[in-house]
């Protein structure tokens, strides 16, 4: 196991965890101001993906795919938000998993009705296709290297926004204490649909990018929907610092237990040992890393009220 294979993957790693960062930025705020349990969250990340891809397959142009892409998917978000979700503010989290997951179907069977069954491609731009050189010997994609450059630029401005701005105070103060914001004038039927929009426009971005690395298909938002909802148990409910943090940790955890894992087996087992038991272990590890985190710090890393 070289040094370059673990640089390698700790860049995977770093990549993958600022993509989550993306979808679990719009989830926390949801579930932190709102209170509102989206399983629709992911679905989003779909259509995103989706709607870059055919804005691609029509115009060749990969900028003007992620532009359509965030500005469509954000329309979709706050309309959803403002003709059906606002009603289930008041509602149990029963009702809320059960209207969501709902929509989860209805957008799944919509993406099949405009787009078919079948994955559509999403190509890495041209100009980005080869790999560039980090260190003697350590080449890596350009592509991946402009995903961790988009993440991070863009927790740096949520992180801004959040802040230091008075908008970002709204959502600050609506995740620490909602009725107090209500009883100060804060208006959170505006502050409720701005932060939806945000949050989607973010999946869509995600969704984009990866779009990509990863099959664009229907269902795509599913398993990764799985994985934001950790990082925002991990990184506390409501904080952008938090899922940021726990973005990062999932990401590293995932993509490097998956590779380096199995390899470090192979020193301690035979390969047929290391082949079947490594990939096992290596999903789990997240999980346990999340209990972890939370019998040391039930309300995760940055709970809202410091976030």
């Amino acid at each position: 196991m070289d040094w370059i294979l673990v640089t390698e993957q700790l860049l995977n790693g770093l990549q993958f965890g600022l993509m989550l960062f993306l979808l679990a930025a719009g989830l926390t705020l949801v579930f932190g101001i709102m209170d509102m349990i989206n399983l629709a969250h992911g679905s989003l990340y779909m259509v995103g993906a989706y709607l870059a891809a055919a804005v691609v397959g029509a115009s060749g142009s990969f900028v003007l795919a992620v532009v359509v892409a965030m500005a469509g998917t954000a329309l979709l978000g706050m309309a959803l938000e403002w003709s059906l979700l606002r009603r289930l503010y008041e509602r149990d989290h029963l009702s809320q998993v059960l209207a969501t997951f709902a929509l989860i179907l209805i957008m799944n069977e919509g993406v099949r009705m405009i787009w078919g069954e079948q994955p559509l491609m999403l190509n890495t731009p041209a100009a980005l296709s080869g790999p560039v050189e980090l260190l003697p010997g350590l080449m890596y994609p350009s592509y991946r290297l402009l995903i961790i450059g988009v993440g991070l630029a863009v927790a740096l401005l949520l992180w801004l926004g959040v802040t230091r701005t008075r908008v970002g105070m709204w959502v600050r103060a609506g995740a620490s204490n909602r009725p107090m914001a209500m009883a100060l004038g804060v208006d959170t039927r505006k502050l409720f649909t701005l932060v939806f929009g945000i949050g989607a426009a973010l999946c869509a971005l995600a969704g984009s990018l990866l779009g990509p690395l990863l099959a664009v298909q229907v269902g795509m938002g599913e398993s990764i929907l799985i994985l934001a909802f950790v990082v925002i148990v991990i990184g506390g409910i409501g904080s952008i610092r938090g899922a940021l943090v726990g973005s990062l940790l999932v990401g590293l955890v995932d993509t490097a237990s998956r590779t380096l894992l199995p390899a470090a087996l192979r020193l301690l087992a035979s390969p047929e040992v290391a082949s079947n038991v490594g990939p096992a272990l290596a999903s789990i590890l997240i999980y346990v890393l999340m209990a972890g985190v939370l019998f040391w710090k039930p309300q995760g890393l940055f709970p809202a009220r410091s976030g």
